[in-house]
């Protein structure tokens, strides 16, 4: 009876989720009155601002993803190995970007970083971006955080440290080619996740003027009807392909060396 209902249960979720989904793919091939077609893809793939807010939300991804990668590994690397009795409050701190709404730390951004203050970032495209980047990593920050400190907890980090430097390593040596290399595999599970997360965000990039993928996508969704459905469809691929890869690498993943 309990495996009938366990099985009940995953039905009723796959349905949940796959119904919507079908139903807009179905929708977005119908741009074509009688016939299935790609033509609303088509569209939106040629469309100039689609380039331009994907390119430019990629780049921001990717801006996000080594900034995250510079600011949690050598945190978590520090906290695991010297500090771990703040541990606990470090773990607070990334989580409260999931419960403090990203239109609350956009607004925050603005009132602290606009024209008429001591550091005026928003008065400028670079330094607008710039903030755009640190908000897109506060968002993302729960996830790099704790699947970095996955990483860590699978190898011997005062081991490895202590023979390291038993061999003249210095700490920038111990985390870029020590400890950096055993944690690949977890620190690619959340540049995936901040990549999803950075292609579908709407509040901040909206509030900060910013071209970029996610208010494309709402625009495109006010004035048009197929291509919105075909956005959505990509849009959702892109965060599944991610998730694939994390996946595939998650698979290949190899026993952490302890040799230095």
């Amino acid at each position: 009876m309990k495996k009938l209902w366990a099985w009940g249960a995953l039905a009723f979720g796959i349905l949940y989720f796959a119904l919507p989904l079908i139903g807009m793919t179905n929708f977005s091939l119908k741009m074509r009155r009688g016939v299935y077609s790609f033509d609303a893809y088509a569209k939106v793939l040629a469309d100039p601002s689609f380039q331009a807010t994907f390119s430019y939300s990629v780049a921001q991804a990717l801006a996000t993803i080594v900034f995250g990668v510079l600011l949690v590994v050598p945190t978590a690397y520090v906290v695991r190995l010297k500090l771990p009795h703040i541990r606990p409050y470090i773990e607070f701190i990334t989580l409260l970007p999931l419960v403090i709404p990203a239109i609350v730390i956009v607004f925050g951004y603005i009132r602290l970083y606009n024209t008429s203050s001591w550091l005026p970032l928003t008065g400028t495209t670079f330094g607008t971006n710039l903030l755009l980047m640190f908000g897109y990593a506060t968002l993302a920050l729960p996830y790099m955080y704790r699947a970095v400190d996955t990483g860590l907890r699978t190898i011997d980090v005062g081991t490895l440290t202590e023979a390291a430097q038993s061999l003249g390593a210095g700490w920038v040596t111990i985390l870029g080619r020590i400890i950096l290399p055993n944690v690949m595999i977890a620190v690619l599970s959340g540049a995936f996740l901040t990549f999803a997360i950075v292609i579908g965000e709407f509040t901040m990039a909206a509030l900060l003027n910013r071209p970029a993928f996610g208010p494309y996508m709402q625009l495109l969704g006010a004035n048009r009807a197929y291509e919105p459905a075909a956005l959505a469809v990509i849009a959702f691929g892109i965060t599944w392909a991610c998730l694939g890869v994390i996946q595939l690498l998650s698979r290949f993943q190899k026993t952490p060396s302890r040799q230095v």
